[in-house]
């Protein structure tokens, strides 16, 4: 550990909450509880800021717009420099330009940038720039994320590090209490089947649909529900009622007791059709030992790994989500010791005080230099 007392500032653009807002405020929390100054660069307005406030972690108002660029960037530089700050990392778009542009010109020592899914970039040439003239490192949470960075940003390979978002083992565990979900009527030793998302398009809702609209023909039984809420809930619901699973599919909306929900369920689904880093939902799934289906999206096959620690299937494709989900709950032969491996992967690289040592040797290695 650090003898030295690092200040860290965190910067988050979002006003929402996901598992980015989650990684920001992962790394504020677990730096501050081993005795480093930190704080969060935040519109008021966002939900991050609640929770940080709530965790102790001060949090100072960060102002986005095209015409308060300039200015915003002066101002945050000065406090930048009042604060004497030694680690400055932005983590959204919008954020990644004005704050580290705020960094260069306050000389903050360490400027780190945070990608966290997959993009593509139009402009390469002048995103480049976010994420070298702004930057001293990029961290990403996949290697196929570091790999696209790589091929076009030309980052060498000292320039770049992949980390995914540790886990609390703790709280993600097998043991624990289950989660009461609005579940539909069935038999009552029915398989449950759940997704655990942000409600965004390309998190892959209509194909899980689809496939317990072919689970139910084939006279499968099971039940299926979607934990979350966000801007595709209405599409969500219509699709459910044009399907004809108003009987099989219930949405619990947002939840705080991620672990007992998990520890409910019999199969997670992730069906991310792109954007996907390294799924947290599917690492802390792995930790409670609930068995996983995913896409073969961005990083999900990095953790989700076919026949070892889950099942995987082609994004989009219905029919072969359906028969992974079959095949995880009938042949619990071969799913059990899947849910244990993966269980011991994420204990021996996936914990939040790994994610947090990984980070503590990038940051002593470049302020030493």
């Amino acid at each position: 550990m650090s003898t030295r007392v690092w200040r860290i500032v965190h910067s988050e653009a979002s006003l929402g909450w996901g598992g980015q807002e989650h990684r920001v405020l992962a790394e504020l929390t677990g730096f501050q509880r081993r005795g480093h100054v930190v704080a969060l660069l935040a519109p008021p307005a966002a939900q991050i800021v609640r929770r940080a406030t709530a965790t102790g972690v001060r949090c100072e108002p960060l102002r986005i717009g095209r015409l308060r660029f300039p200015f915003e960037a002066v101002r945050l530089a000065g406090w930048l420099r009042r604060e004497r700050v030694d680690i400055l990392n932005p983590h959204s778009s919008a954020d990644g330009w004005v704050v580290g542009l705020a960094g260069r010109l306050a000389r903050v020592p360490l400027v780190i940038r945070s990608r966290h899914i997959d993009v593509t970039y139009p402009n390469a040439w002048l995103s480049r720039h976010a994420f070298t003239t702004l930057a001293d490192h990029v961290l990403t949470t996949s290697n196929k994320i570091t790999a696209h960075f790589q091929e076009v940003f030309r980052l060498p390979a000292d320039r770049i590090t992949t980390v995914p978002t540790g886990i609390d083992l703790e709280q993600f565990s097998p043991a624990g209490p289950r989660a009461e979900l609005p579940l539909p009527p069935g038999p009552p030793d029915a398989p449950v089947i759940g997704m655990v998302s942000v409600l965004r398009s390309w998190k892959g809702h209509s194909t899980f649909l689809e496939a317990a609209r072919r689970l139910r023909d084939e006279g499968f039984a099971a039940r299926f529900v979607i934990v979350g809420e966000g801007p595709i809930q209405t599409l969500i619901t219509r699709q459910i009622a044009e399907l004809g699973l108003a009987e099989s599919v219930r949405l619990a909306g947002h939840r705080e007791d991620v672990p007992a929900v998990l520890r409910a369920l019999n199969v997670l689904v992730i069906a991310s059709t792109k954007h996907e880093g390294v799924p947290q939902i599917g690492l802390q799934a792995l930790a409670c030992r609930t068995p996983v289906v995913g896409s073969d999206v961005g990083g999900t096959p990095e953790i989700i790994r076919a026949g070892e620690t889950g099942r995987n299937f082609p994004a989009g494709d219905a029919a072969a989500l359906a028969a992974a989900i079959r095949s995880a709950c009938t042949e619990t032969a071969a799913t059990q010791p899947m849910t244990e491996r993966g269980r011991q992967m994420v204990e021996r690289h996936h914990s939040l005080d790994h994610m947090l040592d990984r980070l503590q040797e990038i940051y002593r290695r470049h302020l030493a230099d």
